[in-house]
């Protein structure tokens, strides 16, 4: 933010509030437009970085906010044409899994079969929205032990398997995966310079986190063109009829800015008495 607004010689202030006010406008975009999409799969995946300081020095961090620490980005895939279909920041725990599925099933106009990976939050909140209207699996991986060149970093240990867990309805077992879903969780960080891992380009605010992650949905979505499918992923899932660009999310910005009123009438102020 601090080289877009050297780049563009504005004040910092001015960059930042244009995040503010596209996070909130392409947030609500989204969350009208993105809506009674078909599909017949859907794979879920979470993402992490962090707000502020990583989660082991939050403790000794001067002025810490309430949410610093470990930020996680869940994902919710089309596995058919890769469309984002829900996104959700916040923690990993139960409650944000429960706010984050809810959100996926209110997108969705029929039955899908949904994976996820193993991760244990994801039980009760697809149990919770779905009931039994779901083909569910889970895609369990297995690590085998860290060599000790890697202890301490953030690759996990080799990946030595995985186990393919039926949990609701007959999901088919050539679709269990999550590939989809990671590969675009690679792709949003190395698109926003927020998730790389050693950087001192963190976020530094929480809402400014998930500010970013709306607008960058938004172009994922409706601007990028994919090279496979030849055109934009809101095209092939038949949300979008058209052909975004850039020009198009600063539209947005501008149908969400408050409209100018009439000023109102200029009064003087009564002349002091110098006696």
């Amino acid at each position: 933010m601090r080289s877009i607004a050297r780049v563009a010689d504005v004040s910092f202030n001015t960059v930042n509030k244009l995040l503010i006010d596209g996070g909130k406008a392409c947030a609500a975009y989204h969350d009208t437009t993105v809506r009674n999409v078909t599909t017949k799969r859907v794979q879920v995946d979470e993402i992490w970085s962090f707000t502020y300081a990583k989660q082991k020095n939050v403790a000794s961090a001067k002025k810490a906010p309430e949410q610093a620490g470990d930020t996680w980005t869940w994902t919710a895939i089309d596995a058919d044409n890769k469309l984002i279909l829900s996104w959700f920041v916040g923690g990993r725990d139960g409650e944000c899994a429960m706010w984050f599925i809810d959100d996926l099933r209110a997108r969705l106009a029929n039955r899908v079969q949904l994976t996820s990976d193993g991760h244990k939050a994801y039980l009760e909140a697809v149990e919770g929205a779905f009931g039994s209207e779901v083909d569910y699996a889970q895609l369990v991986k297995l690590y085998g032990q860290a060599p000790e060149a890697m202890k301490g970093r953030y690759s996990p240990a080799e990946c030595i398997g995985a186990r393919k867990e039926r949990i609701e309805g007959n999901p088919d077992p050539k679709h269990i995966s999550t590939s989809y879903a990671e590969r675009q969780n690679l792709t949003m960080r190395m698109q926003m310079r927020r998730f790389t891992r050693l950087t001192n380009a963190f976020s530094k605010k929480f809402e400014n986190h998930a500010h970013m992650v709306a607008l960058y949905t938004v172009w994922y979505n409706f601007v990028k063109m994919h090279k496979s499918l030849r055109m934009t992923l809101a095209m092939a899932a038949g949300v979008s009829k058209r052909l975004w660009s850039i020009e198009d999310i600063v539209a947005l910005l501008d149908a969400a800015a408050p409209k100018a009123g009439r000023r109102g009438s200029y009064r003087k102020r009564p002349a002091e008495n110098s006696n």
